[in-house]
């Protein structure tokens, strides 16, 4: 017996079209998010982010208070 005979005994093929169609559903799912446009406040604010961290790197959002000790995350 042959291992091409082994493998295709397996029927492996599914596997391969229900990767196809979980990768077109992100696909579509993220093409369908971005061209929306109900997020244009984010993508301006984010269009203004630095490429690369540093001392001059501003914060975006406000720190959250911890509830239980009252600090500053």
């Amino acid at each position: 017996m042959r291992l091409s005979d082994i493998m295709s005994a397996m029927h492996l093929s599914s596997y391969a079209e229900v990767a196809l169609a979980l990768f077109m559903g992100a696909f579509l799912a993220i093409t369908v998010h971005v061209l929306r446009g109900r997020d244009g406040e984010l993508w301006e604010r984010a269009r203004f982010f630095p490429l690369e961290g540093g001392p001059e790197t501003i914060r975006t959002t406000p720190r959250r208070e911890s509830r239980s000790r009252g600090r500053s995350l």
